[in-house]
Formats: C-alpha cells, sequence, structure tokens
C-alpha cells in the first residue's frame, strides 16, 4: 500500500554512478516521486530516519557495510519502514531477501512484487545465472559440472575510483582481476544457478565506458545426453518465451561478437556459439553493465515492487 497517491522513492547513495543512473532512469515519470536529502544529511541517521519513514520504497546504492546499516534502521520502523531494493552484494543470498532477477523462474516477478525486501543482482551474475540456470533445470547441464564464466566489463562498473583511473589514463587497456578466486559475485553466481559445485569465474576489465560480455566455455559430451548446441540454444528460447528483455538470439554464422551495443538498454542477449563436430560450446550473454546489469534491473524491480509499468519508450531500444 503506497504511502501517497504517488509511490515515493528514496535513494540511499543517489550520488554513486548506480544511484545516479536510477536518478536519470526515474526522472521524468510522472507515476514515481522521488525524494532527496541535502548533500550534508546524506550521512546523518536521524535525517534518514526521517525520510525512510515517509516513502514508500528506498532503494540502497551503498557500499555492503552502509546497506546493512541501512537495512536495520529501516528494519527499526516497524510499520512506518519502506520496502528496500538494495542494490548493493549484502543481501543477494540472504533468505530473507527476494533475489531481483524476474526471469530466474515463472513464480520470481510474483515474488519481487510481493517482497518487502528486495536485493538487485550482480551485473556478472545477471549474465551467468540467466545463460546457466534453464540449462540446470532442463536437466542439459549436471548441477556438478565444472563451470568457468569468463566475463569482460566496462570499467563504469568498478566505481568512482576506476572511472578516474581509466579516464585519467593512469589505467591499462585491460586486465584480469579476482585472481584470487573469492570475487563477491560468486556466492550469488552459484546459489542461483543451482549448481552444487563451486565455479571458475574470472573477470576483467577494459578501456570502454560501459557494456559486458559474460561467456561460458562447455564440453558438450559431459553434458546430460551430450545435446547439440542448438538444443541448448531451444532451451534458453523456452526458457525465456515472452521475456520483455531478455533476447536468445542465433549466432547465424557470426565468430566475434563486440560489448557495446546494448548500451543504455535493460535488454540482456544470450547467444550459443557451437562446433558439433569438436564437440563444445560457448554461451554469451550481452548486456549494459550499468543496465540489466544495475540501474535498469533496478528500474525493472521497482516497477514490480509499485505495481507500475515502464514509461514509453524507457529501458528499450528502437
Amino acid at each position: 500500500m503506497a504511502k501517497g497517491s504517488i509511490p515515493s522513492v528514496f535513494i540511499d547513495g543517489e550520488a554513486g554512478t548506480t544511484g545516479l543512473q536510477i536518478v536519470e532512469r526515474l526522472q521524468g515519470r510522472r507515476d514515481v516521486q522521488l525524494r532527496s536529502l541535502p548533500p550534508e544529511q546524506r550521512k546523518d541517521p536521524e535525517a534518514k530516519r526521517a525520510l525512510f519513514s515517509e516513502v514508500d520504497v528506498v532503494i540502497l546504492c551503498l557500499p555492503d557495510a552502509a546497506a546493512k546499516e541501512a537495512a536495520a534502521l529501516a528494519a527499526g520502523l516497524g510499520s512506518q519502514a519502506p520496502r528496500l531494493l538494495d542494490a548493493s552484494t549484502a543481501h543477494r543470498v540472504n533468505p530473507d531477501w527476494i533475489y531481483g532477477v524476474p526471469e530466474l523462474a515463472s513464480d520470481q516477478p510474483a515474488k519481487i512484487a510481493a517482497a518487502a525486501r528486495v536485493a538487485n543482482p550482480g551485473c556478472y551474475p545477471t549474465g551467468g545465472i540467466l545463460l546457466l540456470r534453464p540449462l540446470v533445470d532442463a536437466g542439459l547441464l549436471p548441477k556438478d559440472y565444472p563451470v568457468t564464466v569468463n566475463a569482460v566489463s566496462g570499467y563504469s562498473g568498478g566505481g568512482k575510483a576506476m572511472i578516474a583511473d581509466f579516464e585519467g589514463g593512469g589505467a591499462p587497456s585491460f586486465e584480469l582481476y579476482g585472481l584470487g578466486l573469492e570475487h563477491k559475485h560468486l556466492a550469488e553466481l552459484q546459489h542461483y544457478t543451482g549448481l552444487t559445485r563451486r565455479p571458475i569465474f574470472v573477470p576483467s576489465v577494459a578501456d570502454f565506458r560501459q557494456g559486458m560480455l559474460v561467456s561460458v566455455p562447455l564440453h558438450l559430451d559431459l553434458l546430460n545426453g551430450s545435446p547439440a548446441p542448438e538444443a541448448l540454444e531451444a532451451a534458453l528460447a523456452e526458457h525465456y518465451a515472452g521475456a520483455e528483455y531478455v533476447r536468445v538470439l542465433p549466432t547465424a554464422g557470426e565468430a566475434k561478437i563486440e560489448p557495446e551495443a546494448l548500451n543504455d538498454t535493460n535488454l540482456i542477449e544470450l547467444r550459443v556459439y557451437g562446433n558439433a563436430a569438436r564437440g563444445q560450446a560457448v554461451l554469451v550473454a550481452r548486456l549494459d553493465n550499468l543496465g540489466k546489469g544495475a540501474s535498469g534491473a533496478a528500474v525493472q524491480n521497482l516497477e514490480l515492487m509499485l505495481g507500475l509499468t515502464a514509461a514509453q519508450g524507457l529501458e528499450k531500444a528502437a
């Protein structure tokens, strides 16, 4: 139940990369009222507590520790507590929060719509989960398959410091990172794919602002029934039939793909590149790390939580 005739939203952390993008996507809409705090009050617990009690939804665009503090502050408001949508990593595998990937399962949109607390997904896991979960559910990919997920993102996903390094010429043109194999996205990647064996995840960042490719190599003879690449594509297409923002596309003989084609949209494209004669395939997801990977996903979840529809043209490609 909304607290006012027009649902009100406060973005806690609106000055960060994700927060700014959410503001941009919500500005101009007549079905949402954005609330804010003056810059000097943004870290004032009492000012936050007062505003939390007045709004319908708070979107947390904060570091993990601060997001947990904000969630505790909201919980302390009792019946005046707002609903929460957390863009941090803090609550993504917490059973008390609903995972904000509407395409995860047929009942996921309803769960998000009814939830008091929704955890927005990570950019990398969004690609990996949407590629792998349907194949696990279809029985094609064994849950103990030794999955490797490789991914490259634009530098905007790294926050203000990384953006400054790249745009100031102080960063390399490309680098692997997370090579201690403890990246914070691994927990949700494993949990929501349904894999029992911990995946190997190798992220990287390159000298372009936004855009992302997530790829998963597979040996077809290690899959259940040794399926052809076309069977993997068909399983993905069946799972996402009717999904507004997920497109399963044929490769049509393409042998390369670039990461920036979906920038400024909430779309994600899934492809299966296969060589049946060699018994190999590579699953590839393309998305905007700031769109379906962050702020676009947040707006999609917010619309579900508030029973809204996307504004005309919002988050959609031409």
